[in-house]
């Protein structure tokens, strides 16, 4: 059982009802803009089913990020594998992000992202992480940068899932001897 708690949030496995919850706010034009758009009733169902998957295969996913001070679930950050179509690198730690419009702009994301490092390096043992995001999401690859991660065009590809540009993806990393916690907000 997975259960981070940072300053302003907390970071936890999946529990029932939290789908609806996540949806609610994250399954919007904005957030949803470089990940394919707006999913419908099956895709949500299917997406819960593979972080639930995950959660319970290898003890992490990508996991419910709440609020602390009003358990609002501002979305998910956590660690999964590498499993997208085209990837050269499968079966390699990935972390991701993906909160709500609201929280955006608020260091929420770059905050449950040094936590879901610390547990990668720590808990989990890995010995480099990786972050995949589409081309156009420079808000998503401006975080890698300032995490630290380091930009690795050898490894680009496509998505096959996605029509392009949304599948054109790109990919960043970072090692265990180079993580050195979370950057200061």
């Amino acid at each position: 059982m997975v259960r981070i708690e940072t300053d302003r949030l907390i970071l936890r496995d999946w529990a029932q009802g939290d789908i609806t919850r996540f949806a609610a706010g994250t399954n919007t034009p904005a957030v949803m803009r470089h990940l394919g758009g707006v999913m419908d009733a099956e895709k949500v169902a299917l997406f819960e089913e593979r972080v639930l998957g995950f959660q319970h295969r290898l003890g992490h996913t990508f996991w419910i990020v709440e609020r602390k001070l009003d358990g609002e679930v501002l979305g998910f950050c956590g660690l999964k594998v590498i499993d997208a179509p085209g990837a050269s690198f499968p079966g390699e730690m990935e972390i991701g992000w993906r909160l709500r419009e609201d929280a955006w702009g608020q260091g929420y994301a770059k905050e449950a992202a040094g936590a879901s490092l610390d547990a990668g390096f720590g808990r989990f043992g890995a010995t480099e992480i990786f972050a995949i995001t589409n081309i156009g999401n420079t808000a998503s690859w401006g975080l890698m940068l300032r995490l630290g991660m380091v930009r690795r065009k050898e490894l680009d590809f496509v998505d096959s899932r996605f029509t392009p540009p949304v599948g054109d993806t790109i990919v960043h990393s970072i090692t265990a001897g180079a993580w050195h916690g979370p950057p200061p907000a």
